[in-house]
């Protein structure tokens, strides 16, 4: 996997080279087109973990990115509108990742995300405490956590 990766690395430098257009959407573009030219020479697709885990990254990164222009809203709502609409708690999510990178990754990912905040972990790793701004009902804000953060962060690791 990490020849891959390099190799998409160097193909994607050598695409920026050659066109002589050093911008980021160049940088994209070349990745891009270099991860479907590795894909379309390797003979063993199927085996490959770099082509599967490449796009499960991405998709977790677009969600994250989602997640967070979402929760920015919601807060700069709330602090623009005179009435305060918080429910705040603190919640116990119990946790299906087992490593410490994917607990780490949730976590972060959580209290990157304005208004929540990761506390805890608890000793056995079994449940992460969260800090929310917004817990109206609180089997759906777990429910969102674990389809949302953990789920992708479940598919990237495995």
């Amino acid at each position: 996997m990490k020849n891959k990766f390099l190799s998409n690395i160097l193909l994607t430098f050598v695409w920026v080279a050659l066109t002589g257009d050093f911008s980021f959407e160049n940088y994209l573009f070349g990745f891009f087109l270099n991860f479907h030219i590795l894909w379309l020479i390797t003979v063993k697709r199927k085996s490959s973990t770099y082509f599967l885990i490449v796009p499960k990254i991405i998709i977790l990164l677009v969600f994250f990115l989602y997640e967070l222009i979402k929760a920015n809203i919601e807060v700069a709502y709330e602090v623009v509108t005179p009435k305060l609409n918080m429910t705040p708690g603190i919640i116990m999510v119990p946790l299906d990742i087992k490593s410490d990178i994917g607990i780490t990754m949730l976590a972060n990912m959580i209290s990157l995300t304005p208004g929540t905040l990761s506390l805890d972990v608890s000793n056995d790793k079994k449940v992460l405490f969260v800090h929310a701004m917004y817990v109206k009902d609180r089997e759906r804000f777990i429910r969102g956590i674990k389809n949302g953060f953990e789920r992708r962060i479940l598919e990237v690791l495995s």
